[in-house]
């Protein structure tokens, strides 16, 4: 009987061994494993990753960031300032000046207006010096031309400069023609003024002007900070009206700058409205977006290279454990596992590099953001769906750097890798 069970054992079937299996956790534990058996060139590996992601996410905080200080600055500035132009001479080429001698009076009767007045680069007259500005009347230094400008006190006003030394020049000194000026700190600096205590004066085609301010900056018209302002009453009775080329600056109150662009050319010229064009300032968002726009696309290229200098790092390593572990990839060959689970094996170990890296740049490039707004005191901005997406950017690169060693390690033959 036992000889007979024994007979039937030997020559029944061999029983089938199972297929092989490979659960996601043992993918992670392996990735992981491969990962902490060299730390340090882990680590290196990631660099590229960390500082691509870093780079993406910092990239387009900074851009947002910016994007919302440029609009609050723009949009402030474009609710309080109106230039207007005298087109005069382009309506009727007979056309005096546009401007009357009162046009900062009737300008600033007007509903919204603080502070507005005329301004316009002073030409000398036919047979006059050049204006050349010195500081002594003869063999001064600064001897050069330089731009004069000018401008009612309304203009000065209305431009909000922030002094270091001295006064703005006022009412008084345009009524009564004073030859005072107000010249920037550059401007200063070059004739060698270094003080007002001394009540220094500067000769403008060889008259003297006496310096009663000196500016450091300017809110609204920069460009008067390259030039020699003096009173707008004194330029007329030395040099005469322009001829061409005056304007107005005005400054509103807030949300007015469109209704007070509207009314000012009637109120000026109700004769002859057409003779002045008020512009108020553009709209900023295509600027803002110009602008934008041209940041994102540079740096974005620049997290580019560094994502693939990332990539081709992750996949320079990745190749070098595969030829590193060539006998460990036989031994598991051998033992049964499948060419698919060796690729996800590999696949896996460079997309968890890739992960990690995508991680730690994307709390690199957030931290970045944070600290650039602190410094220069804005508010962050950060899109969610950035935080949420720069991890995956890291994930799919290395992903995609370990495709081609991954199937380098599937193409092992377990005989040769033991052989070997």
């Amino acid at each position: 009987m036992l000889s007979r069970n024994r007979k039937a054992r030997d020559t029944a079937p061999p029983t089938p061994i199972g297929h092989s299996t490979f659960v996601p956790r043992d993918l992670l534990a392996e990735a992981l494993a491969g990962m902490l058996q060299r730390p340090a060139r882990s680590a290196l590996t990631m660099l590229g990753t960390v500082l691509g992601v870093g780079a993406f996410v910092a990239v387009l905080g900074l851009t947002a960031t910016a994007s919302s200080q440029i609009d609050s600055r723009f949009n402030v500035l474009s609710a309080t300032e109106v230039t207007v132009e005298d087109i005069a001479r382009d309506q009727d080429e007979f056309a005096d000046a546009a401007f009357p001698d009162d046009a900062s009076d009737r300008v600033e009767r007007l509903n919204g207006v603080r502070h507005a007045g005329v301004l316009w680069t002073v030409q000398p007259r036919y047979g006059t010096a050049e204006l050349t500005v010195t500081a002594a009347p003869v063999g001064g230094t600064g001897g050069e031309p330089l731009n004069v400008v000018a401008a009612a006190p309304g203009t000065l006003r209305a431009a909000e400069p922030r002094l270091s030394q001295g006064r703005l020049y006022d009412d008084f000194h345009s009524d009564t023609r004073q030859r005072v000026t107000v010249i920037s700190s550059g401007i200063a600096a070059r004739l060698g003024i270094t003080t007002l205590e001394t009540q220094p004066a500067i000769f403008i085609g060889g008259q003297p002007f006496t310096v009663t301010g000196i500016v450091d900056d300017v809110q609204r018209q920069p460009d008067v900070l390259l030039s020699v302002l003096v009173p707008h009453t004194t330029a007329v009775e030395l040099w005469g009206r322009p001829a061409q080329g005056a304007r107005m600056l005005i400054a509103t109150d807030l949300g007015a700058a469109r209704q007070v662009a509207g009314e000012a050319p009637t109120a000026l010229r109700p004769d002859h409205p057409e003779y002045l064009k008020a512009v108020p300032p553009p709209d900023p968002k295509s600027l803002r977006s110009s602008v934008t726009s041209d940041l994102e696309q540079l740096f974005l290229l620049l997290a580019g290279v560094c994502l693939v200098i990332g990539a081709v790092g992750i996949a320079n390593t990745t190749l070098v454990a595969v030829l590193e572990r060539t006998g460990e990839i036989g031994l598991r060959r051998a033992l049964g596992a499948q060419r698919r689970y060796v690729t996800a094996q590999f696949l896996a170990e460079s997309g968890t590099l890739g992960a990690f890296g995508g991680l730690i740049g994307t709390a690199l490039g957030t931290l970045a953001v944070l600290v650039v707004a602190l410094i220069r005191e804005w508010t962050p901005v950060m899109h969610p769906v950035i935080l949420a997406t720069a991890p995956l950017i890291g994930l799919a690169t290395g992903v995609v750097a370990g495709i081609y060693p991954a199937r380098r390690a599937s193409s092992v033959q377990p005989a040769e890798a033991l052989r070997g």
